[in-house]
């Protein structure tokens, strides 16, 4: 499928995420009391706001943003489904447009629009996939600190636990401003191909990006199982095939 088919296609659904995903939500608050219930609107509103917003702009910021968002709309949803409120119907259609944003989020289409969107005219990325000891775990932590913090110290503020709400909004705005970066690190890993050459741009295993210029490139095309030269693995552990760049001397 065309990558700005699909793009447009999570855009369209986060869009309309308030009408498929609002009566669902709004049944399932709607025993709470006054302050948490308006709270929770507010940050709701906020969140998707904010998520159009990123989900608008091609950058890699933006992506990460996206990306953080989304899936925490298929997770709000899913609760207030077990919540037992909304009806059936109300709660599929929530969850179906949820899934298309989250889904388009993530995908690989996505990322190379949004990371090709600052980038010069002469030069093309392709994003890399993350390592896969990262997606084994600490992502998702990850992306659990940055919503998750934040959220639990506007529930304890709304409900008047002050002393219980400031300690977990400071240290929650401490560990998601950490953990955010540390996702974000995961939208800034491509490769760049440019009228010189091949660059790598990976701060998990470059400290500064490298450029592979054309006169030492010999071939780039899928590494054989066994090396007869000296390799340097630059994956991280991603899983699925890894390319390999073969230079006509030392680098």
């Amino acid at each position: 499928m065309n990558e700005r088919l699909i793009v447009w296609t999570g855009r369209a659904a986060w869009a309309l995420l308030p009408l498929a995903a609002g009566p669902a939500l709004a049944g399932a608050i709607e025993a709470w009391s006054a302050a948490p219930r308006l709270s929770v609107a507010v940050a709701l509103w906020a969140t998707w706001a904010v998520g159009l917003v990123a989900c608008l702009v091609p950058h890699p910021a933006a992506l990460t943003t996206w990306r953080v968002l989304a899936p925490g709309a298929v997770v709000v949803v899913v609760g207030a489904a077990v919540g037992d409120r909304p009806s059936a119907m109300t709660t599929a259609i929530a969850a179906f447009v949820a899934l298309v944003a989250g889904g388009a989020a993530l995908s690989p289409a996505t990322a190379s629009v949004f990371v090709n969107g600052p980038a010069y005219p002469n030069e093309r990325r392709y994003p890399l996939r993350p390592p896969g000891v990262v997606l084994v775990g600490p992502a998702a932590l990850a992306w659990l600190a940055v919503l998750g913090g934040p959220t639990a110290a506007m529930l304890l503020l709304a409900t008047r636990r002050w002393v219980a709400g400031g300690i977990a909004a400071v240290a929650g705005a401490a560990i998601a401003a950490i953990a955010g970066r540390a996702l974000h690190g995961l939208s800034r890993r491509w490769l760049v191909f440019v009228p010189a050459g091949i660059v790598v741009h990976d701060p998990f295993t470059l400290a500064d990006p490298v450029l592979f210029q054309k006169a030492v490139i010999d071939r780039l095309g899928p590494a054989p199982a066994e090396g007869d030269i000296e390799r340097v693995d630059l994956t991280a552990g991603a899983l699925g095939l890894a390319l390999e760049l073969r230079l006509r001397q030392p680098t």
